[in-house]
């Protein structure tokens, strides 16, 4: 499939309106940003293993782990990377679930839950 960067970007904004909206709106100083692949950096905070994909990453400090000198920070960010998650989906129904899933599951990040609780969560 080949996707702009704005086609994708209108995927994201249709998927946030789709996930539920208590959970959106409790989202406080994140960015939601998307880039065609994951960086070095990003690779290694991952851990990311050769041949792996990363579809999303979270940057931050999750809500259960802030404390009360948690001020004037610079925004915790949610990364979804293009490219990867093209890789996976066949279909633009795919894709479009599959962004769907992947903003759902750093989202969880955000609100402090690692990926074995996500899993369970998804069953």
């Amino acid at each position: 499939m080949d996707l702009s960067d704005q086609e994708f970007d209108q995927l994201i904004s249709a998927a946030m309106d789709d996930l539920p909206q208590k959970y959106i709106k409790g989202l406080n100083n994140v960015a939601i940003v998307y880039a065609d692949d994951p960086d070095e950096n990003q690779s290694k905070k991952a851990e990311l293993k050769s041949g792996s994909l990363l579809l999303g990453l979270y940057e931050g400090i999750p809500l259960t782990k802030r404390g009360a000198g948690y001020t004037f920070v610079l925004p915790d960010k949610i990364t979804l990377f293009k490219n990867p998650i093209l890789a996976v989906a066949h279909t633009p129904e795919q894709l479009y679930e599959q962004i769907k899933r992947t903003l759902w599951h750093e989202i969880a990040h955000y609100y402090g839950l690692n990926h074995d609780d996500i899993q369970r969560l998804q069953g």
